[in-house]
């Protein structure tokens, strides 16, 4: 588990849609060692983006920075060494506030 003193951590994950169904995977575990893990909402429908406004894409996203500035860490989920432009971003704003970086490849 990746707390101390008892206390969770809380994780926030991120990744490419790719990699959704892996990231699931990684959530649960992370969370099975009693850690609080938060998520990225995608957009239901990603090749449809036009059933989202562009406002509703900023909030996601907006939302989305709020749990990494709660987060103790990020979770990087890098599956082949892929890391997309947002997700750079991501990375980036965790730095900027320094969060530990954690990316699946160093996981395993």
């Amino acid at each position: 588990m990746e707390t101390s003193n008892d206390k969770p951590k809380i994780i926030t994950m991120c990744c490419s849609i790719r990699y959704k169904d892996e990231m699931t995977k990684i959530a649960l575990k992370l969370q099975l060692q009693g850690n609080i893990v938060l998520t990225p909402i995608f957009p239901v429908n990603n090749s449809n983006k036009g059933d989202y406004t562009e406002k509703d894409i900023e909030t996601l996203g907006k939302v989305h920075k709020e749990k990494i500035k709660m987060s103790d860490s990020i979770f990087v989920v890098n599956k082949d060494n892929y890391i997309g432009n947002s997700t750079k971003n991501e990375i980036e704003y965790a730095k900027s506030l320094n969060k530990k970086i954690i990316y699946y490849t160093d996981f395993k």
